[in-house]
């Protein structure tokens, strides 16, 4: 006798939800991370972290600690304590005081006359013992230099770096008291920066502000200076 099966084949609409459901899975998952990336680096608009977020975080660079206000750190991703490669940092000036959340900007609402900057930027960053700041003008920076130098005024002495250099269209300042080496771009399209360089340990500060500033740079020099004390960490 012969035996007729009294199950039916799944029909077309069954199988193809099968096929969907996967690659609705799939999707759904990368939303999800995208909306976790999106959140870390995006800019904080609006308030801190709230009540309960620390003022100043803990931070290793290079094996050195650092005590950093989070309202400074320019990025959420990282704003939290413990070993750290790089942090990036900004500080109006002249008040040191860590900026206000920045303000969220539509294109109804953009402003787009240019804005004086009116803080000092800070990264920290691990050096692996390449060569030190210090050693780096001392050896490097000659070697392009032009040979010719500005007589010092107001303390402060200005060389500029040969146009057949990989520093060509900066200048180099440097001052004895106190003591200030910055290497600054000229003005052009957009308004000349100087770049400031020291060690703390096994970590390199780069400070970044603008080079109009140098006709106040004792001012300058010691509110860097304030800012390298002031982030230290205990130095147990």
């Amino acid at each position: 006798m012969t035996l007729f099966s009294a199950t039916s084949p799944p029909s077309r609409s069954t199988r193809t939800r099968a096929h969907l459901l996967p690659i609705a899975l799939s999707g759904g998952c990368a939303v999800i991370a995208i909306a976790l990336v999106a959140y870390l680096l995006w800019p904080t608009w609006g308030a801190g972290g709230g009540a309960n977020a620390p003022d100043k975080l803990p931070v290793s660079i290079g094996g050195t600690l650092f005590n950093l206000p989070a309202a400074a750190i320019r990025m959420k991703i990282q704003r939290h304590s413990g070993p750290q490669e790089r942090i990036d940092l900004d500080f109006l000036y002249p008040s040191l005081e860590s900026p206000g959340a920045p303000k969220h900007v539509t294109v109804d609402s953009v402003d787009t006359t240019l804005q004086a900057i009116d803080r000092i930027f800070l990264s920290i960053a691990a050096h692996h013992d390449a060569l030190a700041p210090e050693q780096r003008v001392g050896t490097i920076y000659p070697r392009y230099l032009d040979q010719a130098a500005t007589m010092p005024e107001d303390g402060l002495t200005m060389r500029m770096f040969r146009s057949d250099t990989p520093y060509a269209g900066e200048d180099l300042y440097s001052a004895a008291s106190p003591v200030l080496t910055a290497r600054c771009t000229r003005d052009a399209a957009t308004p000349g920066m100087c770049l400031s360089e020291r060690r703390i340990g096994g970590a390199d500060l780069t400070f970044r502000f603008p080079r109009k500033w140098l006709s106040q740079w004792r001012e300058v020099t010691e509110a860097m200076d304030r800012l390298a004390l002031q982030l230290r960490g205990p130095r147990g």
